[in-house]
């Protein structure tokens, strides 16, 4: 917590000085006592040894062993000799007393043993005998100079050995009364420090309770500042700050409460004019596909005929534009089912090689159209994914790469990367390069390099958004490569799969004899004249035998007159209470059997998608292709051939 830390600092503040001032002088102390105790034993034994020769000067000049063990007796009842022994001349030992520890006076005055009793608390001192002189007064005042001395002869050499145990001992008994000193300097310091410590951090820990309190969001003013205090002042201008803060705080509140109320109103006011655009836009995408659909399958009829060559120029030309519209229509729809999370993933493992086939078959014709040289390379690597979207991917990849390139290659492959768990699909092209400066933004909607003019010519600009927002929902990273004049290459990662057994000779051969339309009776139900005429006009001329109903009421009567037809192709809406999943179930309940059909719709919304695929059915988003609806029909003439077969 704080308040203990703060009276924990503020005390080792105050006792911190006190503290090194204490042993600062129990250490002078003790270290200066020390050093006249050891000083007072030094000159102590000199003096010994000093006494005990002068004592034993007229036993060696005499040879009288008896005084000179008399001389060493009254040595050895001093405190602290440990042993006395004088030694001759020659070095002969005369008389000791105590308990030697050496032979010889050699060894006694040797380093090794004054260094071994030293490590024993034991000081050897050796102090030599000399023989004194004594002068004579000269009684008849001779004026001559008295000779010179000469230098004391030396009669032997006498040996002492005091023990330090004692000067320890002192030294210890003075070291604890040191230490008891300092100890009580140390708590009578900190007695005084925390005393005196109190009154200042009693105030601050008051202004931490304050500011805390703050902090919390309790605004009320503290009764505990006191004018003695010595940060008085503080305390006040804290509680007048709490104050203004409370005043901001319900100032703010306030203005928070209205804005936020603002903000509702206008969030519901932005979801209001939200839906109604989303209601205008899906009813002006309804009504605008309608026409465009009938517009697609009068063209498409229309280049059935025989015509000039002036007039087929012109259907071309009309066939053309239908066809940029509806891709446009295809690629806003494919944006609006990404952003409303209508498109469902279904992963698995993918053969890239049948995928690059499918590719090559598909795109080689465009390619060659313009004169460009179209190379996939085959490979054998399985990936983790949706087939149907990744093709769409690398289909708008290519395309992209064949429009911006006037001359040499375009190039799909696939490799192993990281190891080999995962994959680079890569769509690499030869073609005028992309710049750094524009890198960016390729991927936004409607954003064209060069193409400021919105020339359609040049495709919609909606191509790389989609791979962009379909790979964000597979999950697969996309890389950019590309610099003006040098081609571009983008890159699909893609996570490894097992190889699967491949089931591409399960599946029939699509031939020409099995999947002709000729004699197919269709029944289409459509409440919109035009489209309802468009597409009965175009299955009639594919062969099909058409019968046409344009309300929910004509389509029951055929079911009911009629053998049932081969397909049903009903729109979704039909102006009635009953919609064209309703129809259609009525039509197959009333053959009693599954008939093959299928939905069309202008409508995008993503309900409409699941209610179909939860009917089994597929959905076609108007306007339709002719091609797309041929294939379909083919498809559902084969399935409903196996499904008899198996029966």
């Amino acid at each position: 917590m704080m308040f203990p830390g703060i009276r924990a600092r503020m005390l080792a503040a105050a006792l911190l000085p006190v503290f090194l001032v204490v042993v600062a002088l129990v250490a002078i102390f003790w270290t200066s006592r020390v050093a006249d105790l050891d000083e007072s034993h030094d000159l102590r034994a000199k003096l010994m040894a000093r006494q005990a020769a002068l004592a034993s000067e007229y036993g060696l000049f005499s040879g009288n062993v008896s005084a000179l063990q008399v001389v060493l007796g009254g040595m050895q009842r001093e405190a602290d000799v440990r042993s006395v022994a004088v030694f001759d001349v020659d070095g002969r030992m005369l008389a000791s007393t105590g308990v030697l520890q050496y032979k010889g006076l050699q060894e006694a005055t040797g380093a090794v043993y004054q260094a071994f009793q030293r490590s024993r608390d034991i000081d050897v001192l050796a102090e030599p005998v000399a023989s004194s002189s004594v002068p004579l007064d000269d009684f008849f005042g001779s004026s001559v100079a008295p000779p010179t001395p000469p230098a004391p002869l030396v009669l032997g050499h006498v040996v002492v050995e005091i023990s330090r145990g004692r000067l320890l001992a002192r030294e210890r008994e003075l070291l604890l009364l040191a230490l008891a000193v300092g100890f009580a300097g140390l708590v009578l310091g900190g007695f005084l420090a925390t005393r005196m410590g109190e009154g200042v951090v009693r105030p601050v820990l008051r202004v931490s309770r304050m500011i805390e309190r703050i902090g919390e969001g309790d605004l009320t003013p503290s009764s505990e500042a006191l004018p003695t205090d010595p940060l008085y002042v503080l305390q006040t201008r804290l509680n007048q700050m709490a104050q203004r803060l409370a005043w901001g705080r319900e100032e703010m509140e306030f203005r928070v409460e209205s804005a936020t109320r603002e903000l509702r109103l206008k969030k519901e006011e932005a979801e209001t004019a939200t839906l109604a655009k989303s209601r205008f836009l899906a009813a002006a995408s309804h009504d605008l596909r309608q026409p465009t659909h009938a517009l697609g399958m009068f063209v498409a009829r229309l280049g059935q005929l025989p015509l000039d060559i002036p007039t087929r120029q012109l259907v071309a030309s009309l066939e053309a534009s239908v066809q940029s519209m509806q891709d446009l229509l295809d690629g806003l729809l494919d944006i609006s089912r990404l952003d409303a999370g209508a498109v469902q993933v279904q992963r698995g493992a993918v053969n890239i090689g049948e995928l690059f086939a499918s590719l090559r078959k598909a795109l080689v014709p465009l390619a060659e159209g313009k004169g460009l040289r179209l190379r996939v390379r085959p490979s054998r690597h399985w990936a983790l994914t949706d087939p149907m979207l990744l093709q769409r991917m690398v289909m708008n990849l290519t395309n992209n790469a064949l429009r911006y390139t006037e001359r040499g290659t375009v190039l799909i492959s696939c490799r192993s990367v990281d190891g080999g768990r995962t994959l680079r699909l890569d769509v690499s092209d030869s073609g005028i390069g992309i710049s750094p400066a524009h890198q960016a933004d390729i991927f936004k909607e409607f954003y064209q390099v060069g193409n400021s003019g919105r020339d359609r010519a040049q495709g919609l600009g909606l191509g790389l958004n989609i791979v962009e927002r379909t790979a964000q929902l597979l999950g697969h990273p996309i890389a950019l490569r590309s610099d003006l004049g040098c081609g571009t290459r983008f890159s699909i990662f893609l996570p490894v799969a097992q190889a699967m057994d491949s089931l591409a000779g399960a599946v029939a051969t699509e031939s020409t004899s099995l999947l002709g339309l000729e004699g197919m009776r269709v029944l289409v139900i459509e409440d919109d004249g035009f489209a309802l005429e468009a597409i009965s006009d175009l299955l009639t001329s594919w062969g099909c035998v058409v019968h046409a109903a344009a309300s929910v009421a004509q389509a029951l009567d055929f079911a009911n007159g009629y053998a049932p037809p081969d397909v049903v192709l009903s729109d979704f809406r039909l102006g009635e209470e009953r919609n064209g999943l309703d129809v259609i179930a009525m039509v197959r309940a009333t053959a009693g059997r599954e008939i093959p059909a299928c939905l069309m719709s202008g409508d995008t919304d993503a309900a409409l998608i699941q209610a179909a695929k939860d009917a089994g059915l597929t959905l076609l988003h108007k306007p339709v292709r002719p091609a797309k609806l041929r294939s379909l029909l083919r498809r559902l003439v084969m399935a409903a051939g196996s499904v008899a077969d198996e029966a």
